[in-house]
């Protein structure tokens, strides 16, 4: 086909000027209607150096007969010619007889020293010059450029900024700052470039819209310049798959379609508009100009195909003419019924889906249609087979919980499928067995149940079409809680009273929740739960009572079980001891046999006893089973001062508080100085005496409730721990016990003083002595401690202290 660019200067013949967009147009360079003059400015800039002037410019076709000028909304002058040259600030305006007011073009007269031109307006392409321009009265020697306030080029002494054709890119906000020499620095106005489309992407038509092949055609490119650009010009360019059919300075060309030959696809075709030179060139989209083809015979496929095709599946058939103009109208048949009717107008394939039952078995085609005539699609025979249903799972014994040990029974039934059908059994996606059976009946599946068998159930039927899945069904097996282990935690290896110990109860094996209670012998401490399974903690602050066999229960509900039983020993720190020191007078001297006495009244055993004397030790002692211990020394003039012990169990030493001993050097008859330095203490309670020795004769029972001539107060048979002082003199100060004692406890310390009638003691002198005994009273009955007394001797009490109970229980271990 000849393809040809189109004069219009000339008049066309029919059918070549069937519909012809330029004659409605008036040029295929579309402008927007010309209503109003544009003004134009010399120099192109809206702000100026006050002092300057600036030329403006009414444009319109043709000439007018006068034109008038505004500033504002006052007349500013009435003339013929169309040039205005003016100095002031405002906005301008310019009206042309019988034609409305232009838009307004704003000048500022700027007292600035440093200013930026840039045009009004800017379109793509369009050269654009940005010119840093500063007073007459200044002298320049550097000019830096930014946009967007990022340097864009240092000008030096060049004030002019050149861009050959403008862009998109080119948008922006600009600036400029210049200095003199040793001097000043200014700075310029910004100026806001915004780059303005130079016409829209061209639009390629065809008349007749849909063309017959071999056939001509008429293909338009139609674009719009903006006022302001009136005076250029555009070349278009015509193409088909990309193949040039010509270019011109007119938009349209005349062409034909070509055949379409096989399953070709019709061409596209499309147009580009460009300026001259081609600074700013855009194309239009491609367009594909339909031939009409008469359809060819359609295929029609199935899917799934017919040996597949099951009950309860969705079957696509799908009907295609290769080739055809559109639009194509199909039809689904079914054994001759009509299934349903599709029109197509962009592609050359309909669908049709349907969901099959027993009754879609049979013979299925399609026809396809563009008004050219029917053709008609082979046929295709589908069977539809019918699958199993969804089968039904049920457990014996039925419900969520089991225990371990029982028997599950699980049975799986579908009420539909035809041909045997394999019936599949699974624990979550762990597969436990399979059973086949006929399309009346189900299948079961029996396992002893273990903790592992917790979870979901579900089971398959599949007759050859695929499996169907039951509805999953949830066990949960319970196991009962086994028996549990108590560990205890102490902060240290010997468990202590005020210790914090930690008895943890725990069952290996279990379903939660589990009941965990703890129990000291048989009496319950505490209980606490374990939501999760696991074990419990619980937490005792130790005392003394707290010794004992432990144990704890687990429980979730299936029987209650107990640990084995752990024993605890809690060991009491050692308290304060107490020394007593017991000597065989009241005064001590050198050579005599002092017992010290230690004791600690708590303190779990073994204790460790030390005896001091200051702070050098004399001995130790330990008590393996508790209580006190003694320790015996012999006196010497170096062992005055003080005596005190520690008490120690291997949880840290306690010290008693410190008794102090004095030693004197007496030797051999030792009645004399003993006998004055006790002389004035006697006889100052000698009248306490007599009114005793009064007492003593008229009540001769008294403070024992025997006798003195009673033969079980011998000294052989007199008490160990209330020593006998044998060659005392008669009048001595009475201080028979040294000892740590609190005076508050209670108990009453004697003295007792007689006068001996029979033999003298072996170690006693020739003279007369008095005999004196000193004892603790003891918290038991008063014949058991009761001290005995030498016959035919008169005896005188005399209270002289007080001492604690323990004194008297704890002089010997």
């Amino acid at each position: 086909m000849h393809e040809q660019l189109l004069d219009f200067d000339r008049p066309c013949t029919y059918p070549y000027c069937q519909w012809n967009p330029l004659h409605q147009a008036g040029h295929v360079q579309l402008h927007a209607p010309v209503s109003k003059p544009v003004i134009s400015l010399q120099p192109p800039w809206t702000l100026i150096f006050k002092g300057e002037a600036v030329t403006l410019t009414c444009h319109i076709a043709g000439d007018k007969k006068w034109y008038r000028w505004y500033l504002g909304t006052k007349i500013l002058r009435e003339i013929p010619a169309n040039t205005l040259q003016v100095q002031d600030s405002g906005e301008y305006k310019c009206e042309i007889q019988g034609l409305p007011q232009s838009d307004g073009v704003s000048l500022t007269f700027s007292p600035a020293k440093l200013i930026l031109h840039a045009p009004p307006s800017v379109f793509e392409g369009d050269p654009l010059t940005l010119m840093c321009r500063e007073k007459p009265d200044l002298s320049l020697k550097t000019r830096t450029l930014y946009k967007n306030d990022n340097e864009l080029i240092d000008l030096g002494k060049n004030p002019s900024f050149h861009i050959k054709h403008a862009g998109l890119k080119d948008n922006g906000e600009y600036r400029c700052t210049g200095s003199e020499t040793h001097c000043c620095s200014f700075s310029s106005n910004a100026v806001r470039i915004q780059v303005q489309e130079l016409f829209p992407r061209p639009i390629l038509r065809a008349n007749p819209p849909s063309p017959i092949p071999g056939e001509p055609v008429i293909l338009t490119c139609e674009t719009q310049l903006p006022p302001q650009k009136s005076d250029v010009q555009l070349r278009f360019q015509f193409f088909r798959d990309d193949w040039n059919l010509g270019s011109g300075w007119k938009g349209s060309l005349r062409t034909s379609v070509p055949s379409i030959v096989g399953n070709e696809d019709p061409s596209h075709y499309w147009c580009e508009a460009s300026t001259v030179p081609s600074s700013v060139s855009k194309s239009s989209q491609k367009l594909q100009l339909p031939a009409w083809v008469p359809v060819s015979p359609p295929v029609l496929t199935l899917s799934p195909s017919s040996t597949q095709a099951v009950e309860g599946d969705w079957l696509t058939l799908s009907c295609e003419a290769k080739r055809g103009s559109y639009p194509i109208e199909y039809q689904f048949l079914h054994e001759e019924v009509v299934l349903r009717k599709t029109k197509v107008t962009f592609r050359k394939t309909a669908t049709f889906q349907l969901y099959l039952k027993a009754e879609h078995s049979g013979t299925y085609f399609c026809t396809a249609d563009n008004g050219l005539g029917i053709r008609r699609s082979q046929p295709v025979s589908l069977s539809v087979t019918v699958p199993v249903s969804r089968p039904v799972l049920t457990l014996s014994p039925p419900g969520p919980q089991a225990v371990e040990g029982d028997w599950l029974m699980l049975s799986c039934q579908a009420q539909r499928g035809s041909s045997q059908i394999l019936y599949q059994f699974y624990r979550g996606d762990v597969p436990l067995g399979s059973s086949s059976a006929t399309s009346a009946g189900g299948a079961s599946f029996s396992v002893i149940l273990t903790a592992e068998h917790s979870g979901t159930y579900f089971c398959t039927a599949d007759n050859g079409f695929g499996p169907q899945r039951s509805d999953p069904k949830s066990l949960s097996v319970t196991v009962p809680a086994s028996r549990p282990v108590l560990t205890l935690r102490a902060p240290r290896t010997r468990a202590v009273v005020g210790d914090t110990v930690e008895f943890r109860c725990e069952a290996q094996r279990g379903s939660p929740p589990i009941l965990y209670k703890f129990y000291l012998e048989d009496v319950i401490l505490g209980s606490s739960w374990a939501p999760s399974g696991g074990g419990v903690s619980f937490n005792l602050s130790l005392t003394a009572e707290h010794s004992g066999n432990y144990a704890c229960e687990a429980d979730n509900g299936l029987g209650a079980q107990r640990s084995e039983e752990t024993s605890l020993s809690v060991t009491v720190p050692a308290s304060r001891p107490v020394l007593t020191l017991r000597v065989p007078r009241t005064q001590a001297v050198v050579g005599d046999m002092v017992e010290l006495r230690c004791e600690a009244q708590s303190g779990s055993p073994p204790i460790l006893y030390r005896f001091y004397l200051e702070d050098v030790i004399l001995g130790s002692s330990s008590a393996p089973s508790g209580g006190g211990v003694s320790f015996n020394l012999s006196l010497t003039a170096e062992r005055s001062g003080n005596y005190s012990c520690e008490a120690d169990n291997g949880l840290g030493a306690q010290r008693s508080e410190a008794v102090s001993l004095s030693v004197t050097g007496l030797t051999g008859s030792r009645s004399g100085p003993v006998a004055t330095g006790v002389a004035g203490g006697l006889l100052s309670v000698a009248g306490l005496v007599v009114m005793a020795l009064l007492l003593y004769c008229c009540l001769p029972r008294r403070a024992g409730g025997r006798p003195t001539s009673d033969p079980s107060r011998s000294p052989s048979h007199s008490d160990p721990q209330e020593p006998t002082y044998y060659n005392v003199p008669g009048w001595m100060e009475l201080q028979p016990v040294y000892g740590n004692v609190n005076p508050k406890a209670g108990d009453v310390v004697y003295s007792e003083v007689r006068i001996q009638e029979g033999n003298r003691h072996a170690a006693a002198s020739n003279s007369s002595f008095g005999l004196l005994r000193t004892y603790l009273p003891s918290h038991g009955p008063a014949t058991s401690q009761q001290p005995s007394r030498p016959q035919h001797s008169s005896v005188i009490y005399s209270q002289v202290k007080v001492a604690s109970p323990p004194v008297s229980t704890a002089l010997r271990s």
